[in-house]
């Protein structure tokens, strides 16, 4: 498992072009500390897992708004408006996307930000489906309700191509993924129809 230092070393170095593909999500800054000031947000002594999942349910209204959480498609970036930054190592087996489903309004993006980023469709009940484009096999079928910043997001196998289907009551929405070191973690594409 690569060290978070040597992920973030390289993230510095790129942080100039990903800037451009950020989305919502802003690149982080050169420095790092550790982690211990993740005290004061809560969430010091958490895997990247647990940080996302606590991150998803805090209502948006109750989000820390120095906090940012950037979640790349293989480490989650943790920094504050203080110059503080850390970065977790995702599961080198797992790729995390989270979607906002969307009637009328979206927005660009394309690294997740958990503090951020806010959809269209908070607190609705979704399915979503996501079938394996290599053998057709159902890779992930889940019912779920979006978070209350109208995003949902699952866990998936690394390295594949695959299509993902959200529906809701008011439509269908089907659209191409990849969950690779070059993919995004942010879908807010998913129009429903």
């Amino acid at each position: 498992m690569r060290s978070s230092t040597r992920v973030l070393t390289s993230l510095v170095a790129v942080a100039g072009a990903l800037a451009l593909l950020a989305g919502c999500s802003s690149a982080p800054t050169a420095g790092g500390d550790g982690g211990a000031w993740l005290s004061g947000y809560g969430i010091d002594g958490l895997d990247a897992r647990e940080v996302i999942s606590r991150l998803d349910a805090t209502a948006v209204g109750d989000r820390a708004g120095a906090l940012r959480a950037s979640v790349r498609p293989d480490v989650l970036l943790l920094s504050d408006d203080q110059g503080h930054e850390t970065s977790l190592d995702l599961p080198e087996d797992q790729f995390y996307l989270s979607v906002a489903p969307y009637l009328d309004e979206t927005h660009e993006c394309f690294f997740h930000s958990l503090t951020t980023c806010k959809g269209e469709m908070g607190d609705q009940d979704v399915e979503i489906t996501v079938t394996d484009k290599a053998d057709g096999s159902v890779v992930l079928e889940q019912s779920v309700r979006t978070y209350d910043n109208g995003f949902a997001g699952v866990w998936l196998p690394r390295d594949i191509e695959a299509t993902l289907t959200v529906r809701h009551a008011d439509g269908t929405a089907t659209l191409p993924i990849g969950t690779g070191d070059d993919d995004p973690t942010c879908l807010t594409t998913a129009r429903l129809a």
